[in-house]
């Protein structure tokens, strides 16, 4: 099952579940559509391989199925840049 993790590993923009502008990798790594794109140009920083838009958890299931409170960053210079600007 998917953690849902609360946060853009790079630019750390909260992530709701229900949010739309989510991107992850085979492996979760998570990152608002924003940095995806335009920082990491569509290729995972950390694995190498591509994006697809996380899904939607339907709300219904939160309850039963909570999405992650562990805020995950990451420690590359584009993302550290990025943070900074914020």
């Amino acid at each position: 099952m998917l953690t849902l993790r609360p946060n853009c590993e790079c630019c750390d923009k909260d992530l709701p579940p229900q949010a739309q502008d989510v991107m992850i990798c085979t492996f979760e790594c998570t990152f608002c559509a924003d940095c995806a794109e335009n920082v990491f140009g569509g290729t995972c920083p950390n694995c190498g391989g591509d994006f697809a838009r996380r899904p939607i958890r339907p709300a219904k299931l939160l309850t039963k199925y909570p999405a992650s409170s562990e805020r995950v960053l990451g420690k590359g210079e584009a993302c550290l840049k990025r943070r900074d600007a914020a």
